[in-house]
């Protein structure tokens, strides 16, 4: 949430429990001119204000508050923009910065901001010593694209807490097979924050015109095309073409690679056929574990629409660690452990 000087406000923390409490801190801090935090629990723990701005849905939450003056300079501004402009321009522009700001400590060092690079960093603590210690947890965090808190100590005696804001680049989502279903793929894909990448052989089928939603078409043999792509663990594969020709070669460099998801359409003979081929291919049991297939949840789909919402969901569901199964039939947490923590 960001608070204007003259009253104006942009953005949410919490969705609309804790709103209005939080838009008079940030009033406080802006008139008090230093860095404010406040924490908030669920309705009815507070004894001293039975009116107190609460948690409906329970849990607990810290809110930091940090004034910035105009012009705004400085290290904060700084990565804020790095930050801009790799979400509007996507993978292949914008530099990783990681934004670091002292949330709890000695009042010396409290709001103190760094903005953290892979080869470089600006800001301070006011100290070079505990500024190479908060660098290193920060590059530590960037590398893994993860944002959170930090306890961090560099002298052996004095104890403060950084939040770590990890900016990366965007995911990527390969596509390959372009086909109707793809297109479908490639909106839902690039709606979840994805770059997305349409890939097929086929010229006459690859073209920008049919998938107004990729971030780019490359007309290549799926499997050399992944041969000369970088990829990490948030990358997603989707497998769309269902001819062997295609399939099994670009799934041989797919399930060898660390990424996030490998999935492959096809009827339960396709998968069946695909299995035995990618096997004399050489592919390991505990590779091929890690195919998806066929493709998606259980939802019933018929459309390419339906068959896209359907492999979003199993995307969604491995990487956030979801069963799959209605809310409405489970007891347990709604939102679970992050399993690979990416911030598009």
């Amino acid at each position: 949430m960001a608070v204007r000087a003259d009253g104006a406000v942009v953005g949410s923390v919490s969705g609309g429990c804790v709103e209005a409490a939080v838009y008079e801190l940030a009033r406080r801090a802006l008139a008090e001119g230093r860095p404010l935090t406040e924490s908030y629990g669920v309705a009815g723990e507070s004894a001293d204000d039975p009116f107190a701005p609460s948690l409906t849905c329970g849990g607990e939450l810290d809110v930091f508050v940090q004034p910035m003056r105009r012009p705004a300079s400085g290290p904060v501004a700084e990565a804020l923009r790095v930050a801009e402009a790799a979400r509007r321009v996507g993978e292949e522009a914008g530099e990783p910065v990681a934004l670091v700001r002292v949330v709890r400590g000695p009042a010396a060092v409290l709001g103190a901001a760094l903005a953290v690079y892979r080869d470089r960093h600006s800001g301070t603590t006011g100290d070079p010593a505990r500024d190479s210690v908060v660098v290193a947890e920060a590059r530590a965090a960037l590398d893994q694209g993860v944002t959170g808190l930090r306890d961090v100590c560099a002298d052996g005696t004095t104890e403060f807490t950084v939040f770590v804001e990890s900016w990366v680049t965007a995911p990527r989502m390969l596509v390959f097979g372009a086909i109707d279903y793809a297109a479908a793929v490639a909106a839902v894909g690039r709606f979840l924050g994805y770059r997305v990448t349409v890939c097929d052989a086929r010229p006459v089928f690859a073209t920008p015109a049919r998938f107004p939603q990729a971030h780019e078409v490359v007309v290549e043999w799926p499997h050399r095309y992944l041969a000369r792509t970088p990829t990490d663990e948030r990358t997603v594969v989707c497998v769309l073409t269902h001819d062997p020709k295609f399939d099994v070669p670009v799934l041989v460099e797919a399930l060898r690679r660390p990424l996030a998801y490998v999935g492959a359409l096809g009827s339960r003979r396709t998968h069946e056929d695909r299995t035995r081929r990618l096997r004399a291919a050489g592919v390991t049991d505990a590779e091929l574990a890690r195919l998806r297939s066929p493709i998606g949840l259980d939802l019933g789909a018929r459309t390419a629409e339906e068959t896209a919402v359907s492999i979003a969901a199993e995307i969604v569901a491995v990487r956030r660690g979801g069963g799959g199964a209605p809310l409405s039939t489970t007891d347990g947490p709604i939102h679970h452990e992050t399993v690979r923590a990416v911030r598009p």
